[in-house]
């Protein structure tokens, strides 16, 4: 096995992994030492490429070598709690981050939402739950990160089909929202899927019981995908002014309606 420093560590990394979507590189961020050596141990005997960092020092210097596919990362670490990494990972671009919550903590789960989260699970778990979880946002995100533009433009091919948003254009292929210039808007893989579903709904008022059956697994808890923290988001990327939507806006007492614009013949 090969060591990092400030904490982190590789398995699996001294046997050929089968290059399919479970060779996928997992980073698991979590301060009790038994709990992410497990965690790992269990990924890696999956096929995984998995790695594990104490906290964030320790997730920093694995990302410095390379960008991780997905993190599992916990919320309660007592240097650097999760919500603060998740903030930090969400402005770097689409990292597929899973919170790792204490068991029943709907604090912990609203905020995770809020912050960016694709998904989460809560202690104690299964484990092939977890494998199944993984499996989903990576298949959800293409299983591969895409860097933050930090101010430079991410190049989009001129055949590539991109669709105005709002202020921002959406290119479907890449799932993935941009500006104008092309640099590229973070968006989480469940806001991702809620902008499919009002592309493929214009000009009619969905309810949000109808949002939730649309955008997301049937064995999802509806309270945990909240689709008003959802437009909320999204409103804040896509809207000149969010607080006076004109894209998404809101039907008092029936739902949302996408509302894109007028095509000049």
């Amino acid at each position: 096995m090969r060591y990092f420093e400030s904490g982190a560590r590789r398995l699996g990394g001294d046997r050929d992994v089968a290059k399919n979507g479970d060779s996928a590189r997992i980073i698991v961020v979590d301060d009790e030492e038994h709990l992410r050596e497990m965690v790992a141990e269990y990924l890696a005997g999956q096929g995984f490429d998995a790695l594990v960092a104490s906290g964030g020092r320790a997730l920093d210097a694995l990302m410095a070598e390379a960008l991780p596919d997905l993190i599992l990362l916990d919320v309660n670490m007592p240097e650097e709690d999760g919500f603060s990494i998740a903030r930090r990972l969400r402005a770097r671009g689409k990292i597929p981050v899973i919170m790792v919550t204490a068991a029943d903590d709907v604090v912990d789960r609203i905020v995770g939402l809020e912050v960016g989260a694709d998904d989460y699970v809560t202690k104690p778990f299964d484990l092939r739950e977890l494998k199944a979880r993984i499996r989903a946002v990576l298949r959800r995100t293409d299983g591969a990160a895409q860097p933050a533009a930090n101010g430079r433009p991410i190049h989009i091919a001129e055949n590539d089909m991109l669709i105005p948003f709002g202020k921002l254009m959406v290119d479907r292929e890449g799932r993935r929202l941009t500006h104008q210039d092309g640099t590229e808007e973070p968006v989480t893989s469940m806001e991702f899927d809620l902008i499919e579903v009002f592309l493929a709904n214009p000009y009619r008022v969905l309810s949000r019981d109808r949002l939730l059956e649309l955008a997301h697994r049937k064995n999802d808890d509806p309270f945990d995908r909240s689709i008003d923290i959802r437009v909320t988001r999204l409103r804040k990327k896509i809207e000149e002014d969010p607080s006076k939507p004109q894209t998404i806006k809101t039907v008092r007492g029936a739902g949302y309606i996408y509302s894109p614009p007028k095509r000049v013949p």
